[in-house]
C-alpha cells in the first residue's frame, strides 16, 4: 500500500503541473463562492456549471443577498440546472446562516452539517477549499480512484465498502496545502483516472495502482446493478389566449418541479379533457402535438402536449399562483427545461 506521504507528495507534484486553477469560484476564493459550487457541482458536470455559477453568483453576491431574494427569484436563476432541490436548499441554508451564524458560513464540520443540502464530504470540501483544513471528502471521483489504487471491488457490503473508503479518505490526509490536495482529488478523478477511457500511461501513481497491475482498471469500482427505469406519462394543456400569452401554473412548494412554472397537467388524457369540459371549451378542438421525453434520475417522463387557442381570455381561479406570459418572456419565470423548450417551439411561438 502506498504511503501517505508518497501519494501526497505524487498527487500534489501532478496538480502543480495539470491541476485545474481557473474555475470563476476559484477567483476570488470565499466561503460563501465554494459554497454554492459545491451545491451545483452535485450530479452536473463542471462546464454546465460554470455559466450557471457565474449568473447566480452575479445575482446573489453574498450569503445576504442570496437569504433575501425571494426563492422564485433563486429558483428563476437555477432553471436547467436540475435537481431543484439544491437550490432550495441553498436558499434555506443562506437564511439559515444569517440567523445563526451573522452572514458568516460555518467553520465547523458540525456546524456545516447542520445546513440543508450539506453533507459530510460537502462540508469536508467546503472546509478544505475555503478554509484550508484537513477534511476528507468522497463523491464519485475520489471513490473511483480509491478503489482502483486499492483494488476495492464487491467483496464486502455496500455499507462496509463505504466505511472503507472514508477510511482511507482520512488516512491520506496532508497537513498542509489542504485546499490543493483536496482540488488535486478532484481533478485526479475528473480528467485522468476517469470511469471510462483512464489515462493510465498518463498516471503518475501507475506504478502503486492495483487495479492496473491486475488488470482490472475496467472493472473497477464494480458497477451497480441496473435498474430499468420506470416510465411515467402526462398530458399538458397549453391555453393560449388571443394575445398568443399561455397559461401557467406554479407548482406545490414540494414535489416534483416544485415552486417553478409549468402548464397545467394529468397523468392521463381523460383528466385533460374532463378539465376542458369544466371550463366549456370542447377537447374536439384541442391540437395535440408529439409527445416529447424527459429523463429523470429514477424514471422517464413521457409528456404530450395539447394547444387550445381561446377565442376570449378566461378568468381561472386555481388553488395556487398561475399567471398568463407570452411565450417569448418564458425567463420572467423558474421553469423547468422541457416547459421552457417547449415554449420556444414555433407551434406554440
Amino acid at each position: 500500500m502506498i504511503s501517505p506521504e508518497t501519494f501526497q507528495s505524487i498527487l500534489l507534484a501532478w496538480y502543480d503541473r495539470s491541476g485545474r486553477k481557473d474555475f470563476p469560484w476559484q477567483r476570488p476564493r470565499s466561503p460563501y463562492r465554494v459554497w454554492v459550487s459545491e451545491i451545483m457541482l452535485q450530479q452536473t458536470q463542471v462546464g454546465t456549471v460554470v455559466p450557471y455559477f457565474q449568473r447566480f453568483t452575479a445575482a446573489f453576491p453574498t450569503v445576504e443577498a442570496l437569504a433575501r431574494a425571494e426563492l422564485d427569484q433563486v429558483l428563476r436563476h437555477w432553471a436547467g440546472l436540475g435537481y431543484y432541490a439544491r437550490a432550495r436548499n441553498l436558499h434555506r441554508a443562506a437564511n439559515q446562516i444569517v440567523a445563526e451564524h451573522d452572514g458568516d458560513m460555518p467553520a465547523s464540520q458540525e456546524a456545516l452539517i447542520q445546513l440543508p443540502g450539506i453533507g459530510r464530504s460537502t462540508a469536508g470540501a467546503i472546509l478544505s477549499l475555503a478554509y484550508d483544513r484537513p477534511a476528507p471528502i468522497l463523491d464519485g471521483n475520489v471513490k473511483r480512484l480509491w478503489c482502483r489504487l486499492h483494488a476495492i471491488g464487491n467483496e464486502e457490503s455496500p455499507s462496509a465498502t463505504e466505511r472503507r473508503l472514508w477510511g482511507l479518505s482520512e488516512k491520506y490526509l496532508p497537513r498542509r496545502r489542504n485546499a490543493d490536495y483536496t482540488q488535486a482529488l478532484m481533478d485526479f478523478g475528473a480528467t485522468l483516472c476517469t470511469r471510462t477511457r483512464p489515462r493510465c500511461p498518463d498516471c503518475p501513481l501507475q506504478a502503486h495502482c492495483l487495479a492496473y497491475r491486475t488488470g482490472r482498471v475496467t472493472e473497477l469500482p464494480a458497477p451497480r446493478p441496473r435498474r430499468t427505469k420506470p416510465v411515467k406519462s402526462s398530458y399538458w394543456l397549453l391555453l393560449r389566449d388571443p394575445s398568443g400569452r399561455i397559461y401557467l401554473q406554479q407548482r406545490p412548494p414540494s414535489g416534483i418541479w416544485a415552486g417553478l412554472w409549468t402548464p397545467p397537467h394529468w397523468d392521463c388524457p381523460e383528466g385533460l379533457k374532463n378539465h376542458c369540459h369544466r371550463l366549456n371549451l370542447q377537447p374536439d378542438r384541442l391540437q395535440w402535438l408529439a409527445e416529447r421525453k424527459h429523463t429523470f434520475t429514477h424514471y422517464t417522463l413521457r409528456y404530450t402536449p395539447a394547444l387550445i387557442d381561446l377565442e376570449e381570455a378566461l378568468s381561472l381561479v386555481h388553488d395556487r399562483p398561475s399567471r398568463w406570459l407570452m411565450p417569448t418572456h418564458a425567463s420572467q419565470l423558474a421553469m423547468p427545461t422541457p416547459v421552457r423548450r417547449l415554449l420556444s417551439d414555433p407551434v406554440i411561438t
